[in-house]
């Protein structure tokens, strides 16, 4: 054996790391390379971007007219109340939060609700299933394939009220009902653009998008532009955290309006929202716009005297309650402007007692139920009033199949 001129082979029963090593130099090529190649396609983008920037832009500003909610026509409907508004905003962010989703997808998702109230009929107790189908439809637009949300995630989220089939159901019924017309140029998109060229902070970016969704919850903005609302958000946003105004040459006279109108619905603002605004990766900027209201509140108090004249005719200098920096920020503190947030949830089917709407089906209590309906609910359902016949169109789901109708 020692004359056969092979050495013995000390490493035959030996772990060796040579596999794992060159394993670990293969994935480190590659990730070379597609480094390589997202650069390159970084670089194409950019070009292609700078050479039909104005095309890009006129698109866009034509889908935010054509996508854009009409409020006077969720007006007319019978059961979905504004009130009831407030509520449904914060389970779809606590849910939009739980799946951790890219901005976008929430505003999307408020976006195709809206569009959706405004073509169709909804009963008050589908209401819920009718924002958790567009949050479905706008997370698989937008988002990553690994959060789009579970239908039984969903339905443990509204506990268990729904049938797993309802959600697919419905989602369908959005889409169709849209005419598979989703993509929106959302308010993040336009703030995006405007922070990328004014240089703005992150904090002022924050306070632009804690404004923006704070709007979600008033129908004053329903029917407002994106990008009118970034441009409006962002000024406000400036203008609380005392950073210089912008001035780029686009201002009119309705951004001044949505301007004034945001400022007047920044008071008690959502618990959830400034809940999720708290952090300190948003810059902690409920706090900094509840520090700010109560500045205002301060110099209003002061600049008011302590006991109203008997003849407002005396008063010899005006008090100083518009004291805030620029375009018409301020508002009198204490004055409920606007739709304000109830303080509680009313008990009822779905938000409230209301004994004209829920006479044609069992009212369990506190939360929203999709009973099966009877064939008389149906058909007296079709006597609508004439100003609402337009929106019913062929809204109802076939009943040997959903279990329900819209």
């Amino acid at each position: 054996m020692a004359s056969s001129g092979y050495a013995p082979d000390n490493t035959y029963f030996v772990e060796s790391d040579e596999p794992i090593q060159r394993m670990n130099m293969r994935d480190a090529a590659k990730m070379i390379a597609r480094n390589k190649q997202e650069m390159i396609a970084n670089e194409l983008s950019r070009l292609a971007c700078d050479e039909y920037l104005e095309d890009i832009m006129q698109h866009m500003r034509h889908m935010e007219d054509e996508t854009l909610p009409d409020a006077n026509l969720i007006d007319m409907q019978r059961e979905i109340q504004w009130f009831m508004r407030p509520y449904l905003i914060d389970f779809l962010i606590e849910a939009h939060a739980a799946f951790s989703l890219l901005p976008e997808t929430l505003f999307l998702t408020v976006n195709l609700l809206d569009r959706y109230c405004s073509k169709r009929v909804v009963y008050k107790q589908h209401y819920q299933l009718v924002g958790c189908a567009a949050l479905l439809i706008a997370a698989k637009y937008g988002d990553k394939k690994e959060r789009v949300p579970q239908i039984n995630e969903l339905n443990n989220m509204c506990c268990g009220l729904y049938d797993a089939g309802m959600f697919t159901q419905m989602e369908m019924h959005v889409l169709n009902t849209l005419d598979w017309n989703i993509g929106h140029p959302t308010v993040d998109f336009f703030t995006q653009l405007v922070v990328a060229e004014e240089r703005d902070s992150r904090e002022v970016e924050h306070m632009a998008a804690y404004i923006c969704e704070i709007a979600l919850y008033h129908r004053d903005f329903v029917s407002t532009k994106p990008s009118v609302m970034a441009r409006a958000s962002l000024a406000l946003a400036r203008a609380i955290l005392g950073k210089p105004e912008v001035n780029d040459g686009e201002w009119d006279h309705v951004d001044n309006v949505t301007l004034l109108t945001l400022s007047q619905h920044l008071h008690q603002p959502s618990v959830t929202l400034a809940r999720k605004y708290s952090s300190h990766y948003y810059s902690k900027v409920s706090s900094k716009l509840a520090d700010f209201l109560a500045q205002q509140a301060a110099i209003a108090r002061r600049g008011v005297p302590p006991s109203p004249p008997s003849e407002p005719a005396h008063s010899g200098k005006p008090s100083d309650v518009y004291s805030t920096p620029h375009k018409g920020l301020g508002a009198v503190p204490g004055v409920a402007d606007g739709y304000m947030t109830p303080p509680i949830t009313p008990d009822g089917t779905c938000f409230g007692h209301n004994p004209a709407m829920i006479k044609d089906y069992q009212v369990p209590p506190r939360r929203p139920v999709t009973p099966t309906p009877q064939p008389s609910h149906a058909s007296s359902y079709q006597q609508v009033q004439p100003q609402a016949q337009h929106m019913a169109g062929s809204s109802y789901f076939d009943g040997t199949t959903s279990q329900m109708s819209y």
